[in-house]
């Protein structure tokens, strides 16, 4: 401390100064000419030093490195050691990262597993415990995390995942109670909550939410003191219709989040960066932005002395070209260069034994009549897809009508033999089937498809390690193993992306709607919390009432 105080001072000399920088300061909204001063993994001071090593940025941009509010690691599909490599680039330094998605399939080990890898990486990864596992008891999960292991998990975690289970919590449950009574920071998941219902939800302390998808939701929210989590992930895209509600008077009140977001986006557009470019774009302020990208989070998640550049604050920087962030030059993570022009600088490859959670697909024999179907009734419930947003709507129609995409969860835990069948309108699959291990939140096997016996054979060749399989004609034409709990590939962030790359090649001769991302939509169909209808392996689920639909 006292070389941080001399140096702060000009006593002495910095490790490293950034010469003629233009800083955001996300206090006064305001930006400031100097030098920037650091001192091992802290910032000295910003005016007019010298060090050891200079760098002279030219009046370039020096702004704080930037935080993913609410971030599952799992829907990018590669480890925390590769989401690393992949992020670092585009200055995000710190996440908060909820492991609901493996702890779903592999209870505490998963958890325990994601912790672990991420300490390998110079990535600062805040975990909160999973809330919701299972998400509802309306399926069926690999694993149960009571509030006995919510507690155990607390030791190594920041918070409490986001709170699903907004009726537990409304009608008072007692094992939801005694989750949230383990943790001092709740992050919450209320769709369409409103009046009394989010007064209730809120009042056992839930501190975030970022379901948010329209301005009015987003002022109610923050007006009963709710950090709002602008989300823009793969398929849930809410930063376009919620950005214009943000203003001097509540932007302190707003954070970004992508939630689930694919390795492919986020090498390409980037993460918390993207959301940066795109809220300046729409003609946000842009130092209302970067604020709401680095301060607002480290203040809602009390996180000391990181979120801003300033003396005593930890040395996460990022610098810019300009103020939209065309291009990042380069990615400090506590003093040290991680990134540099898109890539990352460090070295931290590692060995990761993945034993305790691999080989988690235990699926029955499927065929065709697996998934054979038959009603009385002249129409049914179907799940009417939306484009561009997560929820669903339900409409009625004829199980005979043109056009329905059939669609089934099958239990892959325990090979306890429960499948759920039903239709979906908008996906327009033609000629074959796409089958996945990936399917929010217990992660069943899902599949949908145009014929039963492209469904049985795209299921069958998930295996014991699960991932992702393209079948046309009844021939595999694509397939990506996730060896990781039927989640996670064991490979690097280029090999991932190829295989991806291949499967949507191979979906597009599927004839499958363009304006849908083919896996993640099918992924998020099984989601019972999600307005307003959904499929698990025990049939078709109205999330509006809570319960199933007899079809």
């Amino acid at each position: 401390m006292k070389k941080l105080v001399d140096v702060a001072s000009g006593r002495e000399k910095a490790d490293l100064v950034l010469k003629n920088c233009s800083v955001i300061d996300v206090f006064s909204n305001n930006i400031i000419h100097g030098d920037v001063a650091i001192c091992g993994e802290y910032i000295a001071g910003i005016g007019q030093y010298c060090g050891d090593n200079e760098v002279d940025l030219n009046g370039k941009y020096v702004m704080p490195g930037f935080i993913d509010a609410h971030v599952h690691i799992e829907s990018s599909m590669v480890t925390p050691i590769e989401y690393a490599k992949a992020v670092l680039p585009n200055g995000v330094t710190t996440i908060v990262a909820d492991p609901h998605e493996i702890a779903n399939v592999c209870g505490v080990d998963g958890v325990e597993f994601m912790i672990n890898c991420a300490k390998l990486t110079p990535l600062t990864v805040n975990f909160m415990v999973p809330s919701c596992v299972p998400a509802t008891p309306f399926e069926n999960s690999g694993a149960v995390i009571d509030s006995e292991k919510v507690k155990h998990l607390m030791k190594n975690a920041l918070g409490l995942g986001e709170m699903m289970n907004y009726p537990g919590v409304i009608s008072g449950d007692d094992e939801v109670l005694a989750k949230i009574n383990s943790a001092k920071i709740i992050d919450g998941h209320a769709p369409n909550l409103t009046g009394n219902d989010l007064n209730a939800y809120l009042s056992v302390g839930i501190k975030t939410d970022h379901e948010c998808t329209n301005i009015d939701e987003m002022n109610e929210k923050i007006s009963k003191g709710i950090y709002v989590q602008i989300r823009e992930g793969t398929l849930s895209r809410d930063l376009e219709n919620l950005i214009g509600g943000v203003n001097c008077d509540n932007v302190s009140r707003c954070l970004f989040c992508t939630d689930d977001r694919y390795l492919g986006d986020i090498t390409e557009l980037g993460t918390i960066n993207y959301c940066i470019k795109k809220a300046i774009g729409m003609g946000l302020n842009p130092i209302y932005a970067i604020k709401i990208a680095t301060l607002n989070a480290a203040s809602c998640y009390g996180f000391e002395k990181t979120g801003a550049v300033a003396p005593g604050y930890i040395a996460d920087l990022v610098v810019a070209d300009s103020l939209n962030l065309q291009n990042i030059e380069r990615v400090y993570k506590k003093g040290k260069l991680v990134a540099e022009n898109g890539k990352t600088m460090l070295d931290f490859e590692f060995d990761i034994d993945y034993n305790i959670v691999k080989d988690t697909v235990h699926l029955p024999e499927i065929t065709a009549e697996s998934f054979a179907f038959s009603t009385e009734k002249e129409e049914i419930p179907v799940i009417h897809i939306n484009e561009g947003v997560i929820t669903t709507t339900k409409v009625m129609r004829s199980p005979k009508d043109k056009g329905l995409s059939k669609v089934a969860v099958i239990e892959r835990h325990k090979n306890i033999g429960t499948i759920g069948v039903g239709f979906a309108e908008n996906y327009n699959i033609k000629k074959g089937a796409i089958a996945s291990t990936i399917g929010h939140d217990s992660h069943n096997a899902a599949v949908i498809g145009d014929n039963d016996l492209d469904m049985a054979v795209a299921v069958n060749a998930l295996g014991k390690s699960g991932g992702i399989v393209v079948c046309k004609n009844g021939v595999v034409i694509a397939q990506m193993e996730l060896a990781i709990a039927g989640l996670i590939s064991d490979k690097k962030i280029d090999e991932v992306i190829k295989e991806h790359n291949k499967l949507h090649s191979a979906a597009k001769l599927l004839d499958i709607n363009p304006k849908l991302d083919p896996f993640m939509t099918l992924a998020f169909l099984p989601l019972p919390v999600i307005p307003e209808i959904r499929i698990t392996d025990r049939g078709i689920f109205d999330v509006e009432k809570f319960e199933f639909i007899e079809v």
